[in-house]
């Protein structure tokens, strides 16, 4: 997406329009940040393991920080970042450590896109007053489904950016483990999701949890969440703290709920591959 320069989302500086300045020296930023080339097995958040592509690229939390701020997301120091090298899609990688989410319960898809919709209108105020683009949430690109054989929970949500018009896709994984959840969210246009989610699929091969951490590891006196399969599509806990009136709470976490891919980086990744390969490192 970066490197085709498809769309610009959060409030970003349009590349056509960017004064030339602006745009080097957000591409010099984005540069500078410290890259992991893969192939190359990387830890996350000390319970999980990836195994990063070749032709990947990969970032930890405080350059990923720093990268969500240039696309004008929140950062807070606590995700990895995984895409191709050619930036078409790209993935952030979460861990909430709330415990373990038990899988019995039935999801009501048109009641949890009410939700999505509400707290999406919560965030955009907020966005407002940081002089970002608003968001609007348009449907289901892919409705929550389940699987319990691997004990992944799968959705997307299609949203667009109010003022451009232009649209984007949050492909939602997540793989529920003894402690917690790992939250995979896949970003890309609606039009490249199905190869994006094959590609994502195929690095997901290379994700595994950490000896004593997987979700069947659960024993009896382990730490139970207290929310369900619903709650993580709606924000986990943030979910539960909406329920209560606590927005003040929350209010970060769903300015952040939304994310997006900036356009005024063309061609970056494109640039780090042709230097990795230069100097073989």
């Amino acid at each position: 997406m970066w490197a085709a320069g498809l769309m610009l989302m959060g409030g970003a500086v349009h590349a056509q329009t960017a004064p030339a300045g602006d745009a080097d020296q957000q591409r010099a930023a984005i540069r500078a940040l410290h890259w992991i080339k893969g192939p190359k097995q990387v830890q996350l958040f000390n319970n999980a393991t990836l195994q990063v592509p070749a032709d990947y690229l990969f970032l930890d939390p405080d350059d990923a920080a720093k990268l969500r701020t240039l696309e004008h997301n929140v950062g807070g120091g606590t995700q990895y970042f995984l895409a191709p090298a050619d930036g078409h899609w790209q993935v952030w990688f979460t861990y909430l450590d709330d415990g373990y989410v038990k899988d019995k319960e039935s999801i009501d898809a048109a009641a949890l896109f009410k939700n999505i919709e509400e707290n999406t209108a919560a965030a955009n105020a907020e966005r407002r007053k940081r002089g970002w683009d608003e968001m609007q949430v348009l449907g289901w690109q892919t409705p929550p489904h389940y699987d319990a054989q691997t004990n992944r929970l799968e959705w997307a949500v299609q949203g667009k950016d109010v003022r451009t018009n232009e649209t984007v896709v949050n492909f939602n994984t997540r793989l529920l483990g003894r402690g917690g959840v790992m939250s995979a969210t896949l970003i890309t246009a609606p039009d490249q999701l199905t190869g994006a989610i094959t590609d994502f699929a195929a690095t997901l091969k290379g994700f595994e949890y950490l000896p004593g951490q997987r979700y069947a590891e659960y024993r009896p006196g382990d730490k139970v969440a207290k929310y369900g399969l619903a709650a993580l599509i709606t924000g986990g806990a943030a979910a539960i703290a909406v329920k209560t009136g606590l927005w003040k709470v929350v209010l970060g976490a769903l300015v952040a709920g939304w994310k997006f891919i900036v356009a005024g980086v063309v061609a970056v990744f494109g640039g780090l591959m042709r230097r990795f390969k230069r100097t073989g490192t």
